[in-house]
Formats: C-alpha cells, sequence, structure tokens
C-alpha cells in the first residue's frame, strides 16, 4: 500500500490509479479480518469456557465451511488443516465481495496497469529474517491475482515455506518481533529504501540500482510509513453471501507434502529493477513527446 505512496509506483500510475489500487486493497484486508476476527475470539472463548461456542458462527454470517472445520479443529487440533481451511476461506470470501465486484473488475482488472503489474511481477510476499547478522528474504511472488485457484494454492506454499524449517521460523518470528512494523520497505532494507523523500523535484531520472545494490552516489529509494500516506478508512458493512457451495473445495485440504525452498532475494532484485527501468523508459517516452 505504501509503494503507492513511494518513489517507483506513482511514476507509473495517476493519482487515481493509485488511489483505485489503495481501496481495492484496503477493502480487501478489512474484508479478511472483520471475518476472521469474531472466528478466533470465539476459538478463544471456547478454550476460556472449555465449551464449543462454534455455533455462534452464523451470527458472524461465517462460512459454513469454517464451522465445520472449527468443530473438526476442537476434536483433532490439526494445525495443517485449520490453517489452509482459513486461506481457503479468504480468498473465496474475497472472491464474492472483492474479486467480482464489478467497479473493481472496471477500475483495477480491466486496466493496462494491473497487467503490467502482473508483467514485472510485483505481487510479491516477503517473509525477512535475521542470518550471521543480515537481513534475508524469502517468499513467493503470485501471478493471474484474479484466479481464485492460483491464490489458495500460493497461501498453501506459504504455508509450507513458514512451516517447513523450524529454526527459520523462529528467526522469522524473532525479527517480527523486533521490528516495528511501519508499512515501509526501510524496515528490512534500509540500504535501499528510505522513509524519507531524499530526491529533488525535477531531477533527472537515472539508473540507481543493480544487483540488489544501489550505485555509487545514487539516493535510496522512497518507501514512506504507512501512517503519513494513508488516513484510517471507513467502511461499509461486509455483503452478506455464502460462498460455501461446492463441496470439492476440501480437495485443497490434502497436503501434497511439496517442498518450497521460497528463494525469492534475487527476483525480487530483478523486480525492483524492472520497475526502476520501466518509470525511466516511461518518463523518456513522456519528454520525447
Amino acid at each position: 500500500m505504501t509503494d503507492l505512496k513511494g518513489g517507483l509506483l506513482p511514476r507509473l500510475l495517476t493519482k487515481k490509479e493509485c488511489q483505485s489500487f489503495f481501496t481495492f486493497l484496503e477493502r480487501g484486508n478489512w474484508l479478511i479480518f472483520q471475518d476472521a476476527f469474531p472466528q478466533f475470539l470465539l476459538y478463544e472463548e471456547s478454550i476460556k469456557r472449555e465449551k464449543n461456542l462454534f455455533y455462534l458462527l452464523p451470527h458472524f454470517h461465517v462460512s459454513l465451511f469454517m464451522e465445520i472445520i472449527w468443530n473438526h479443529f476442537l476434536e483433532d487440533c490439526d494445525p495443517y488443516t485449520l490453517t489452509i481451511a482459513l486461506i481457503i476461506n479468504e480468498q473465496s470470501y474475497l472472491e464474492l465481495r472483492v474479486i467480482d465486484n464489478p467497479v473493481f473488475k472496471k477500475s483495477i482488472f480491466n486496466t493496462l496497469e494491473f497487467k503490467l503489474q502482473d508483467l514485472l511481477s510485483m505481487n510479491q510476499i516477503l517473509f525477512p529474517y535475521l542470518e550471521n547478522g543480515k537481513v534475508k528474504l524469502i517468499g513467493e511472488t503470485l501471478h493471474h491475482f484474479e484466479s481464485l485457484h492460483r491464490r489458495i494454492l500460493l497461501g498453501k506454499r506459504l504455508y509450507s515455506i513458514l512451516f517447513a524449517d523450524s529454526k527459520r521460523l523462529n528467526k522469522i518470528e524473532q525479527w517480527a518481533y523486533l521490528t516495528p512494523h511501519s508499512g515501509s520497505r526501510k524496515d528490512y532494507w534500509p540500504h535501499i529504501f528510505h522513509d524519507i523523500d531524499e530526491g529533488v523535484p525535477g531531477r533527472l531520472l537515472k539508473r540507481r540500482l543493480k544487483s540488489c545494490q544501489l550505485l555509487p552516489g545514487s539516493i535510496r529509494f522512497y518507501s514512506p510509513k504507512l501512517e503519513f500516506v494513508w488516513k484510517d478508512c471507513v467502511h461499509e458493512e461486509a455483503e452478506i453471501k455464502e460462498w460455501y457451495e461446492d463441496w470439492q473445495v476440501v480437495y485443497y485440504l490434502i497436503n501434497s507434502e511439496e517442498t518450497i525452498n521460497g528463494e525469492i532475494e534475487d527476483e525480487y532484485c530483478q523486480t525492483l529493477e524492472r520497475i526502476e527501468l520501466t518509470t525511466i523508459a516511461k518518463k523518456a517516452i513522456f519528454l520525447r513527446n
């Protein structure tokens, strides 16, 4: 979200397009958390009272699918099935309310900018952690965001990346605990990003990044803190719809036990370089015309 106000994307998108992307992301995040929050509260209270309270889920308009899963979890305590079910639920929930929303289809998915985002591999989820005093990154790239199937599979791969190696998971948790989350990419790569704009208005655009290192004499990329660039939003109530109509979604719960190494640093660096070069190329075309 802060990238939309940073040093690169505003050079590719108009202010209106940036606002549309923000509204899309903000609505999606809000919907996920307002659906998940009562589920975890009921679980917490069920443990305290030693009583199954998940019969209350329909009052919060939570899917029947999750009611079945939570009841199963209280019996078997299977964290893998619960986590993957939550991934299936959140992505299916978004599918009905955001992805299929005609407003977002017109202002986001059908735009050249959204297709360019996929082409440049900008949809990356990163997990930073410390190793030998240096911040390392693992994660995954999502292509074809509009595909429910691909988003669910991405969630499963991210689960595998996080939990396949307990030592690495501890390092990820430790980094997250010790690093206040500001929304700026400076949090994990202060040698590349800064939450203060070091640029000068009207300055000639030139290449700054190569092989994950700034070229000599180059300023860092502007990556602001969330609190300074986007205000809190008030949302309309979520639409009451049941997404669970096809029982075959249960096949996603099968553990493929696929090994995912999560190596993404090189790809992430290449993505940054592509975005930077695209902004320079766009500026050059604009000046020529």
